[in-house]
């Protein structure tokens, strides 16, 4: 199991395949990779991303123990970025592996769900006007409630 919380840009395609190295006995990977959007209403100049050292990776390591137990899974990965992020940058992702592909791909999700709505972080958007704390949405709590 991988967890890291970190400033440094990852790169998806390395990172998918390290994880895929390191699978034994399964027959499924799933992948999912987060990254900086623009705004709908404003170009963004960049996001900013806050968070607890210690208490966000322990948070994670508890999302991640319960989604490997749930479902059986092989192994999981998530790495999630924090600090200064621009469009186009991966801010996250999740990796997940079971022997069987549905296994994978709900668990894959589980986490990204409670990774969205659980995980103490904290985001900012910034655009050229204005600054605003990213607030939870309806939207990500419903998702939570299918778990």
């Amino acid at each position: 199991m991988k967890i890291s919380v970190q400033t440094e840009h990852f790169d998806i395609g390395a990172e998918t395949n390290a994880f895929i190295k390191l699978q034994n006995g399964v027959g499924a990977v799933v992948t999912f990779s987060g990254i900086v959007r623009e705004l709908d209403d404003s170009p963004m100049t960049f996001m900013e991303i806050e968070h607890y050292p210690g208490m966000t990776e322990k948070a994670i390591r508890g999302i991640v123990n319960n989604a490997v137990k749930r479902w059986s899974l092989g192994d999981a990965c998530v790495i999630h970025r924090y600090g200064r992020l621009y469009v186009r940058e991966p801010i996250m992702m999740v990796a997940t592996s079971a022997p069987h592909r549905l296994d994978a791909f709900e668990a894959a999700e589980f986490l990204m769900d409670y990774l969205k709505s659980r995980a103490p972080f904290w985001k900012k958007e910034v655009t050229q006007k204005h600054a605003s704390w990213v607030a939870a949405k309806d939207r990500d709590e419903d998702a939570l409630r299918r778990w």
